[in-house]
């Protein structure tokens, strides 16, 4: 019998063995590359913190390269998020990176956190978007994680707004696949009198509330997590939210995927205080204004560099610039970094024809 099994391939207890081995293997070179980092940080000055070390640029370059490894079978987002959480335990060995979201704990703006910088930094959730800025602007965070857009919903015009009187710069980007699920502590769907959620997430799921709960009123509220408080509190009320809101206010999930569009994801932007040389796979921000928004062809004329350069644009917004009635400015972003020869001479030109000119930031394009 041990004969037959030994020919049809290695027995239970073999691979068990061999599974051990790997372990062992897995572990001895993860504190190899912990090693490594602690000599990176040494190399570059004890004493400085972890922003004296940590390169998105290069956590980029890193990451891009684990997707051109992988040849399964485990998925490259599962490949890149065990790659993330050993890039961040390796970094936070001495003191983590502080970064600042909008809060509570269980919001969408944390599961993009971990994404991006994985679960060994120190998360500081606040209330509102604009105490994120002033957070990273005074420097009692590192970093800031901001949404930006959605891709139902549109932008989030109160993250625009933040970057006409703040000097902080884009460091990076998000993308996180959106799940709205129903939760509460209820019955049944004709036992909610309310459905609590943030602006964005209410937008989301417009067409499943006009069929299912006609009746409910729905009160937007700062964020999802706030609406999970006070489903959890609140007899008759429901709330949108994802599954760590639901884990971590204890709510039952009524019903789940109730998302209008099966591809709904939210893009957030890491906010710093400095720009970053280019990692290869670019992306940069700028914010404009023409001498007069009345002038016809006016931002024909100020874009033409952009064409002229072949640089592609690939998102353009507006927004009331605070200067003056029907003044506006616009936010565009495009291809490639601000150090790259055609984007660089592009913007030069733009300087030049522009009456309000800003990088806002040059940072690597998401990964998955």
């Amino acid at each position: 019998m041990s004969r037959q099994r030994q020919a049809d391939g290695p027995t239970l207890a073999e691979l068990r063995q061999r599974i051990d081995e790997i372990d062992a293997q897995i572990q001895e070179l993860i504190n190899a590359r912990a090693r490594c980092a602690q000599q990176v940080a040494l190399a570059k000055g004890e004493g400085r913190g972890p922003m004296a070390y940590f390169r998105p640029e290069r956590e980029a370059q890193v990451l891009r390269q684990v997707v051109e490894r992988n040849t399964g079978p485990l998925s490259d987002e599962e490949m890149l998020r065990l790659f993330r959480e050993i890039m961040s335990a390796c970094l936070a060995q001495e003191e983590p990176l502080k970064v600042a979201y909008l809060g509570p704990e269980g919001t969408f703006s944390q599961a993009a956190v971990h994404k991006h910088f994985g679960h060994s930094v120190r998360g500081l959730p606040l209330a509102t978007i604009d105490e994120v800025f002033h957070e990273v602007e005074s420097g009692a965070a590192d970093f800031g994680v901001v949404p930006i857009e959605n891709s139902t919903a549109g932008s989030v015009n109160h993250t625009l707004d933040n970057f006409l009187s703040s000097p902080l710069k884009i460091c990076g980007e998000v993308e996180l696949r959106i799940r709205q699920h129903l939760l509460g502590n209820v019955d049944g769907l004709d036992k909610i009198l309310r459905v609590c959620a943030h602006p964005q997430s209410l937008a989301q799921c417009r067409a499943w509330l006009k069929e299912y709960l006609p009746d409910a009123e729905l009160e937007a509220v700062s964020s999802n997590a706030e609406g999970a408080r006070r489903a959890r509190d609140e007899a008759g009320t429901a709330a949108i939210a994802g599954d760590a809101a639901a884990e971590v206010y204890g709510l039952d999930k009524l019903v789940a995927d109730i998302e209008d569009r099966p591809d709904n994801t939210t893009r957030f932007l890491v906010i710093g205080r400095e720009l970053f040389p280019p990692s290869g796979d670019d992306k940069t921000t700028l914010l404009l204004s023409t001498a007069d928004t009345d002038d016809a062809g006016a931002l024909q004329r100020l874009l033409e560099p952009l064409a002229e350069n072949r640089v592609n644009m690939t998102r353009i917004e507006s927004r009331p610039s605070r200067r003056r009635k029907w003044h506006y400015v616009f936010f565009i972003d495009v291809d490639g970094h601000a150090e790259d020869p055609a984007v660089a001479q592009a913007l030069a030109q733009l300087e030049q024809r522009a009456q309000l000119f800003r990088v806002l930031g040059a940072y690597p394009k998401a990964i998955l």
